[in-house]
């Protein structure tokens, strides 16, 4: 056999064993007359010793080795003189008695260890050496073990798991789809899935009732740090259920998740919040509540007909920072910078000091008076000590978005993102509706299939942009990791939602026959959910972007640098599949 152990197994109880490892060659360390080898595979390091007084020419081979040699090593296991206690091996090492080399390795690009020297583009032109890494490694193994108590979790519940197509029809609204041509079908093309939406809703017409999968999903949009052209959910849906059946039951598999892989205990019941209150008081739909410095709006108090752009704005809102009054005058340049960045978008930014003496200064002083900044600092909840930031403008919810930026941003300054706390919520009662300025009509919040409020059902043919939507979403430290919603499942509102939607009843049949169709044979009230099993993982794990809990991820050009992908096809296959290339020269 290769092996008797792997190298993360041994410890002193296993002194004087006769033991063959394999694994690759981390590194190496010549000492007088002996040689050291740190020997790595998937479970661990051990130190491997060759004596020069024992068999000059076994450790004149392994003088020789490289970096990711792979090899065989055998020998006895003995108790360590100078002992390492930061890896569980170091207690032991390994007396060599037999070198195999299994292969030979060049140069590697950077450096296989817990903290390479190599950067992100190259450690993914050679993700398969970074792979190699423990603390890559861990992200990959801790994925497995999420999926397993997933299924298990699901399985426990009467979940049935059912693969759905990968290939199947363009569905344009929402993202933009990536579509495949089709050789024996010329002219025409499948899609990959966004979700498997529709699929998993006929499903339950089919009455089974309770089903999920770990899904592979494609979105062909633009790229952050949280997304990927393919991504992985959770998907899941129910039949016979309300809103809060599947709050109820996927909290309970949030809170299993947290305690089994972080020993975390979630509250009992977590907080829901409106979608209109999360907006006022946090300017996002998917709230940080791991800090405070709640948005605070402030027409009433600073509308005094003494500074134009406030007078002027439609929305006027500040946060507190406690303890920052200190902020030097090219710190706060560097946040006026921030918020008047592409990415932000605000036209500026002013700031009140409530300095520890009592004095209060600000960049606007000279249009407010000390009872002004009194009132302000009241209805603020300031202290002495604290930064009060203030942004306006034209749009209220923007603004809002503005000021969610430089709270975040005054948070991650602070060190306040603890990625070891975790502070997670629901936010319900979105608007079913949202105006998209690219297309000029109201495009479907989350997609055309979700149930209306039944409160709200007779606004929808006079004020369709006031109904409220039965969505939810779970989010945990302002990222949202999952979320749903109940379906519509009566064909008549189906048909009423597609109107408003701008779809003519042709092409509602065209795009959605299938499942108007199905609808018709007695569907069931139905709801479902889905997490991104990628940004769960990167939560648990404490990472910054989900590319790292990813085997083979893209990069933020949606390429494959490892792979080259995507590429251009031979001009043979073009032929095939009837296709001519009409390429606009950048």
């Amino acid at each position: 056999m290769y092996r008797t152990n792997t190298c993360g197994e041994l410890r002193l109880q296993d002194a004087g064993k006769q033991v063959t490892l394999a694994g690759w060659v981390q590194r190496t360390r010549k000492m007088g007359g002996m040689t050291f080898v740190d020997l790595r595979d998937r479970y661990g390091i051990t130190q491997i010793v060759f004596d020069e007084s024992k068999d000059a020419d076994l450790c004149a081979r392994a003088n020789k080795l490289g970096r990711e040699f792979c090899v065989q090593v055998k020998g006895e296991v003995s108790e360590r003189e100078s002992k390492n206690s930061k890896i569980p091996t170091g207690d032991i090492e390994i007396l060599a008695s037999e070198l195999n080399i299994l292969s030979e390795s060049i140069t590697p690009p950077f450096t296989i260890e817990d903290n390479s020297d190599g950067g992100d583009d190259i450690r993914m032109k050679y993700r398969y050496l970074d792979l190699r890494r423990m603390p890559v490694r861990k992200n990959m193994e801790l994925r497995h073990r999420m999926t397993i108590l997933i299924r298990n979790f699901l399985d426990s519940k009467q979940f049935i798991e059912v693969e759905t197509p990968i290939l199947i029809g363009s569905t344009p609204e929402g993202a933009r789809d990536f579509v495949v041509p089709s050789r024996m079908n010329p002219g025409q093309f499948y899609a990959l899935p966004q979700s498997p939406q529709t699929l998993k809703q006929l499903l339950m017409v089919s009455g089974f009732d309770r089903y999920f999968q770990i899904a592979k999903c494609f979105r062909d949009e633009d790229l952050r740090a949280d997304r990927q052209p393919e991504f992985t959910q959770i998907d899941c849906e129910m039949s016979f259920v309300d809103q809060d059946d599947v709050i109820d039951l996927f909290e309970d598999m949030a809170r299993h998740l947290f305690k089994e892989v972080r020993g975390v205990e979630l509250p009992a019941k977590l907080t829901q919040m409106s979608w209109h209150e999360a907006m006022r008081r946090f300017g996002s739909d998917k709230p940080d509540l791991r800090f405070g410095m709640e948005l605070v709006e402030l027409m009433d108090t600073l509308k005094k007909g003494t500074f134009a752009v406030f007078d002027q704005a439609q929305y006027i809102g500040g946060i507190c920072v406690p303890g920052c009054a200190a902020y030097t005058r090219k710190q706060l340049d560097q946040l006026t910078d921030f918020v008047k960045s592409q990415q932000v978008g605000a036209k500026g930014l002013v700031y009140v000091k409530y300095n520890e003496d009592g004095t209060v200064k600000s960049s606007i002083d000279k249009f407010y008076t000390p009872e002004d900044w009194a009132v302000l600092k009241e209805k603020m909840g300031a202290n002495d000590g604290d930064l009060v930031l203030i942004l306006s403008g034209d749009n209220a919810n923007k603004t809002r978005v503005q000021l969610c930026a430089l709270r975040l941003e005054m948070a991650e300054r602070l060190g306040l993102r603890d990625k070891n706390r975790f502070e997670c919520l629901w936010i319900v009662d979105f608007p079913l509706f949202e105006w998209s300025d690219e297309e000029q009509r109201l495009m479907a919040t989350h997609h055309p299939f979700t149930m209306p409020n039944p409160d709200d059902i007779p606004l929808l043919d006079e004020y369709p942009e006031k109904v409220r939507a039965k969505a939810y979403d779970f989010v945990c430290n302002g990222i949202e990791v999952g979320g749903g919603s109940l379906r519509i499942h009566d064909g008549k509102l189906q048909e009423k939602m597609f109107k408003i939607l701008g779809f003519t009843p042709e092409k509602a049949m065209a795009q959605f026959g299938f499942l108007i169709n199905a609808f018709k044979y007695g569907a069931p009230p139905h709801a479902g959910l889905a997490f991104g099993l990628d940004r769960f993982v990167s939560i648990m794990a404490g990472l910054d972007s989900i590319r790292d809990c990813i085997a083979f991820p893209k990069n933020n050009s949606g390429r494959d640098v490892m792979l080259d992908a995507p590429g251009f096809l031979d001009p043979k296959q073009l032929e095939e599949l009837q296709l001519k290339l009409d390429l606009k020269e950048e």
